[in-house]
């Protein structure tokens, strides 16, 4: 395992955030980037993954979890399970959870996934995550959580769970940049039937698609990405390690993991597949 990034991380993360904000002309005090390292471990090779004819790799079998571990680990926590098929959540089961991750980082790609989740549920998909851990004053480091570094295609039952009805226009329901942009049209089908979710990144355009249609389309790495950000959740009064590796999301390769919330919910994903556009 090796871990990159140390000085030089927290140097470029106060430079990135100094000239964001004076790109946008923020109000607010410019805040103290935390000290952070970006752990890098062992990726799987693509090649053992089987490929079909249009250049997608199946990455999850449906019989195990070669590929995956859980976020900060390196195997799967026990409450994520295999349910007929897909991965699943288990909100009633025992030990650890956390966020489950693909170990290997893409940087151009396209992901298609199906989803579904229990009345209620609330969970996501990101993509471009990094595995980040900050350095506290006394030299102890501490996991950040998936979000500091990875935007999130939203995962949610938006008829039953609260989520559904903050942020703004909608964009915390299913298929939405989380707290970011809304999903439009809201095609979402309901709790336990199967969603099909599209994710397309290519060189900074991002695009969104639920059950076949495109919902929403940004891009990141430029002003209005960062403006995004200021207003929104992660901006850099709130969470400024957050905005800082947001608004350099993939770092400097550009690429990260694809990851599943564990958001306490029950929630299932199946027939998981990408195509590297690189």
């Amino acid at each position: 395992m090796k871990k990159i990034g140390l000085f030089a991380s927290a140097v470029l993360a106060q430079t990135a955030l100094l000239g964001s904000m004076n790109a946008v002309q923020a109000q607010d005090a410019v805040p103290t980037i935390p000290k952070y390292v970006v752990v890098e471990k062992p990726q799987v090779n693509l090649a053992d993954f089987s490929k079909d004819a249009d250049g997608f790799y199946t990455i999850f079998n449906g019989k195990d979890f070669t590929g995956w571990r859980t976020y900060g680990r390196d195997e799967v926590t026990p409450r994520w399970v295999i349910d007929d098929g897909a991965i699943h959540f288990n909100s009633k089961g025992a030990g650890d959870g956390g966020d489950i991750m693909f170990a290997k980082r893409f940087g151009n790609f396209v992901l298609e996934v199906e989803w579904k989740v229990a009345k209620g549920g609330n969970s996501g998909i990101f993509y471009l995550t990094q595995e980040v851990e900050s350095i506290r004053d006394d030299g102890s480091r501490q996991l950040e959580a998936v979000p500091f570094s990875a935007p999130e295609y939203q995962v949610l039952d938006n008829v039953n769970h609260p989520d559904a009805k903050l942020g703004k226009d909608g964009n915390r329901q299913s298929a939405s940049l989380y707290d970011m942009i809304p999903a439009k049209p809201q095609n979402q089908k309901p709790y336990g039937q199967w969603n099909k979710a599209r994710i397309e990144v290519n060189n900074g355009t991002v695009t969104h698609y639920q059950n076949g249609e495109k919902v929403l389309e940004y891009r990141l790495w430029t002003p209005q990405w960062t403006q995004m950000l200021i207003n929104s959740k992660f901006h850099p009064g709130g969470w400024p390690l957050a905005f800082v590796l947001l608004n350099n999301c993939g770092g400097p390769d550009h690429e990260g993991y694809i990851a599943f919330q564990d958001h306490g919910d029950d929630v299932w994903f199946r027939n998981i597949r990408v195509k590297p556009l690189d």
